[in-house]
């Protein structure tokens, strides 16, 4: 069997970091997705939202280096989460569980931690 999804987008929030009650972080953030294509003649774009669940080391590095627009490159599994709203309505959202996450904007390798060393890092090698 195999839960595998790969997108390449913009963060449409600045992430949210929060912790579970062991302590361990987790940080939330959306990914906006476009596709171009042409229906009857006309050039029309559609757009993707997805949220993006990280943890751990992860999750402490996207909270870290990614903000509002930045472009990103998530690797993960897809994941239903079910809870009781306020109101007592059952609501699920399919979220990515982040695996792998790369920053695209060479904005983000200026702000590395020193132990990135002296040479300059490209976007596409940046794995946390």
């Amino acid at each position: 069997m195999l839960n595998k999804v790969m997108i390449i987008g913009n963060i449409g929030r600045d992430p949210e970091m929060r912790f579970t009650a062991n302590g361990s972080p987790v940080t939330t953030f959306s990914v906006a997705t476009s596709r171009i294509f042409t229906s009857a003649g006309e050039r029309k774009q559609e757009t993707e939202w997805f949220t993006v669940v990280s943890w751990n080391k992860l999750a402490e590095s996207c909270n870290q280096f990614l903000t509002k627009g930045k472009r990103v490159y998530v690797e993960g599994r897809l994941q239903t989460r079910s809870w009781e709203g306020q109101d007592g309505q059952r609501r699920s959202r399919v979220e990515i569980v982040a695996e792998r996450v790369l920053f695209l904007d060479k904005q983000a390798v200026a702000s590395l931690p020193e132990e990135a060393g002296p040479t300059e890092l490209e976007p596409e090698n940046l794995s946390f």
